[in-house]
């Protein structure tokens, strides 16, 4: 009997990162959505695991979490990890990351031990693994932070982006609004800067809003700036989405952001993801900074 040729093709998705940043939740929302998950495989053995991924007649898409816990981790995973790019498996690294205090944060409420911080502060190991991981992070195709992610949120943004199944959207699009204050969104592939509008924080009777407010709102459709701004910016977009679609790009994250992540940054990602949504595609809209400002 002919032995039957797999279709689709089999793609391994690398999953690293800081210890803390949500690697497992990762993991869980993948096995949920059909990925083969395998969790600190050694990382000798991912190449012979690529390849009995690409050979099987079964599970086409696999995640593996690799990460500092194995002794030989930062050594051995440039190498083969640029051996699998020259492979005929389709791979990607996803690196996770978080603030330090979130880190923090979560292994106090876990009371889990930071691999790296043996009869110390959780916070020296988490130094220590942010530097030693550098070059991993350089290596990365996609980088993710999850400070201001709760499991629930985490996992549904693992299933907007990952979930390959038929009836998927063919691409999911979000919008995130940001202070400058706290740098750009690591997983950003379009980032837009609107300081150069009018600032309702200037206007006392604004400044204690934000903008999901209709003040807010109306404050900003009045300055002339502000539709000009949208439907060039809608004209962009709507060139280079359908073009992102044709590349099979599954997913396309939009950043906006302003001085205090509070009012033209966030009126302005509403708008953006309502008119985006208009054209028929899946869109997320979160506001990374609205709950420091």
């Amino acid at each position: 009997m002919a032995r039957r040729v797999p279709s689709e093709e089999a793609q391994i998705l690398l999953i690293s990162g800081l210890s803390g940043s949500g690697k497992t939740h990762v993991l869980r929302a993948l096995e949920d959505i059909g990925w083969l998950c395998v969790d600190n495989l050694p990382t000798v053995l991912i190449p012979r695991f690529a390849d009995l991924v690409r050979e099987s007649t079964g599970p086409r898409r696999a995640a593996l979490v690799v990460d500092i816990r194995e002794r030989d981790f930062l050594r051995q995973f440039p190498h083969v990890y640029r051996q699998l790019r020259g492979s005929k498996v389709k791979v990607s690294l996803l690196f996770l990351e978080a603030a330090e205090t979130a880190l923090v944060r979560r292994f106090s409420e876990t009371r889990r031990p930071h691999p790296l911080a043996f009869n110390q502060p959780a916070i020296e190991g988490i130094r220590e693994e942010r530097e030693a991981l550098k070059p991993i992070r350089k290596m990365a195709d996609h980088i993710l932070d999850t400070t201001d992610y709760t499991v629930h949120q985490l996992r549904d943004y693992i299933k907007e982006h990952y979930d390959l199944r038929a009836g998927a959207s063919p691409l999911v699009v979000s919008v995130i609004s940001f202070s400058y204050k706290y740098g750009v969104p690591a997983e950003a592939d379009l980032v837009f800067d609107v300081r150069f509008l009018p600032n309702p924080n200037f206007v006392p009777r604004l400044k204690p809003l934000t903008g999901n407010h209709a003040a807010v709102v109306r404050f900003m459709k009045r300055q002339p700036d502000t539709a000009v701004f949208l439907r060039k910016l809608g004209a962009l977009l709507g060139y280079v989405i359908p073009r992102y679609v044709r590349e099979g790009k599954s997913y396309l994250t939009i950043a906006v952001g302003c001085t205090g992540g509070r009012h033209r940054s966030v009126m302005m990602a509403n708008a953006l993801g309502e008119a985006i949504a208009r054209k028929g595609y899946t869109v997320r809209v979160r506001h990374r900074d609205l709950r420091q400002a």
